[in-house]
């Protein structure tokens, strides 16, 4: 106890003593003061917590009026470097995210999307700008302004099937095929495998854009009941024999929204009844690479398996990049064709990122960082919403909430809605009737740990009463 309150301690007064280094920047001075704060930051001499200056402590040590430090200690909280807290002082951010601003102004906490954190170990600022730098240097921005090859070229396929060769050893480039998103990657496979009104069978609780895929396609979705460890081998066998399937759909990893994981003896049993049924396999790994050990069920049946795999969940939505494996030559010309016809291509400047990250083990180490952070958020988790019935995993970004009998979903989405927090029930999963009755809590989506921790606190208040809560703030 003695030292770890001496260690304490001892970071306080580094922190308090940081000077930055502003003679290396260009610019007006309280943006080089930011400058050199988010460089100590991306290299580690600054980490997630610490405490900064006062600004007067600041402007004393630079010889500078308070007005340029505190614009300074402005512009570094609004870029999401800094964050203030009323009564102790300016810290260090513990996330690289912004405040919304394009949100409705009575939602304080948006719960309802599900996506990674972006910790400050993340760095994606700087690796973002490094690595478009390194492409700059190598080739120039203008090799990836023009249309591309649809799916990616040679080399870009090769570093991907390397790279996912470490969860599905039989990867290869020429199964693969670079889509904008795992959303686009589903339709596009639904396009290649059904016609309007075939069935695709799916869990009973399953990923929205499936849905909304199936619907502008008129492909018949039929759900299958699970339990607490995912779908029910019985059940998807006999829904098979009675229905004649064109594909199943599964997210057998950290199903969303359930998080269920399917063992391994599941996804053996699943992998018989598919090549059994003579149907394939559409495996949604959207999450597969916050829970490594977890090997897909591509890897039992290959040649029955459109594998996608994306980097939204585990890096940033935004990069809209997805890898799809497919069984043969024949499904790889398919797809590809579907590309061409619905989105052409993924963005070949984005690609080109990833695949440098790739290259260099930079997403890999991005990755990392998500999934310490979302362990980190799913123990506060466990620790506010103590005694309260939900289901979730260590490495997930979500979780999925029991309600009492007092509530229903619509009632308590509106309660929470009411005081500033939107979260999503089963409504938006279902897959024709179900008797769920809960919610999705997206953890990732909170700007920090305290954000999310006072988010939590109010969720657990709100389950436990039927009356209105005092509103967030």
């Amino acid at each position: 106890m003695h030292n770890d309150t001496y260690n304490q301690r001892a970071m306080v007064v580094i922190c308090m003593e940081w000077i930055p280094t502003i003679s290396e920047w260009q610019g007006p001075v309280y943006l080089r003061i930011v400058d050199a704060l988010a460089t100590d930051i991306a290299s580690g001499r600054l980490h997630r917590g610490q405490q900064m200056p006062t600004h007067r402590a600041l402007a004393a040590t630079l010889k500078l009026d308070l007005t340029t430090v505190t614009r300074a200690y402005g512009e570094a909280r609004r870029r999401g470097l800094l964050d203030a807290r009323v009564g102790r002082g300016t810290f260090v951010s513990e996330t690289s995210a912004r405040a919304p601003a394009d949100i409705p102004f009575q939602i304080k906490v948006d719960l309802s999307m599900n996506v990674p954190p972006q910790p400050m170990e993340a760095n994606l600022d700087t690796r973002i700008a490094l690595g478009l730098k390194s492409i700059q240097d190598q080739s120039s921005f203008s090799a990836y302004l023009n249309y591309l090859r649809p799916g990616g070229s040679n080399e870009e396929r090769d570093v991907a099937a390397k790279w996912l060769r470490t969860r599905v050893p039989n990867a290869s480039a020429d199964r693969l095929i670079i889509y904008p998103g795992n959303q686009a990657i589903l339709f596009n496979a639904l396009l290649a495998l059904t016609a309007p009104g075939d069935v695709v069978i799916t869990e009973a609780l399953t990923f929205p854009g499936i849905k909304a895929a199936a619907e502008k396609l008129r492909v018949h979705l039929i759900g299958v009941p699970m339990d607490a460890d995912g779908v029910q081998p019985d059940a998807l066998r006999r829904a098979c024999e009675r229905h004649n399937p064109k594909a199943v759909y599964l997210t057998p990893t950290l199903h969303n929204p359930t998080t269920a994981t399917l063992s391994p003896e599941r996804r053996k049993a699943i992998a018989g009844i598919i090549r059994k049924a003579g149907t394939f396999l559409i495996e949604d790994d959207a999450y597969g690479m916050l829970e490594p050990a977890a090997s897909p069920i591509a890897n039992l049946i290959p040649e029955r398996t459109y594998l996608a795999v994306g980097l939204s969940k585990c890096i940033a939505p935004a990069l809209r990049v997805s890898y799809l494996l497919v069984p043969d030559a024949a499904a790889e010309l398919t797809l590809r064709s579907n590309l061409q016809a619905t989105t052409l291509m993924p963005a070949p400047l984005m690609v080109a990122l990833v695949t440098h990250w790739l290259r260099s083990g930079v997403a890999n180490q991005i990755i990392q960082a998500v999934r310490n952070e979302a362990a980190g958020r799913q123990k506060l988790a466990t620790k506010f919403l103590k005694g309260l019935p939900f289901a979730t995993q260590p490495n997930s970004h979500h979780l999925w909430l029991s309600l009492p009998r007092r509530w229903n979903s619509s009632g308590f989405l509106s309660h929470v809605a009411r005081h500033g927090m939107a979260l999503v029930g089963e409504d938006t999963f279902a897959v024709g009737d179900t008797s769920s009755h809960a919610v999705r809590v997206s953890l990732g989506a909170a700007r920090n740990r305290a954000e999310l921790a006072a988010a939590l606190q109010f969720i657990a208040a709100a389950v436990k009463s039927s009356v209105a809560s005092p509103q967030i703030v």
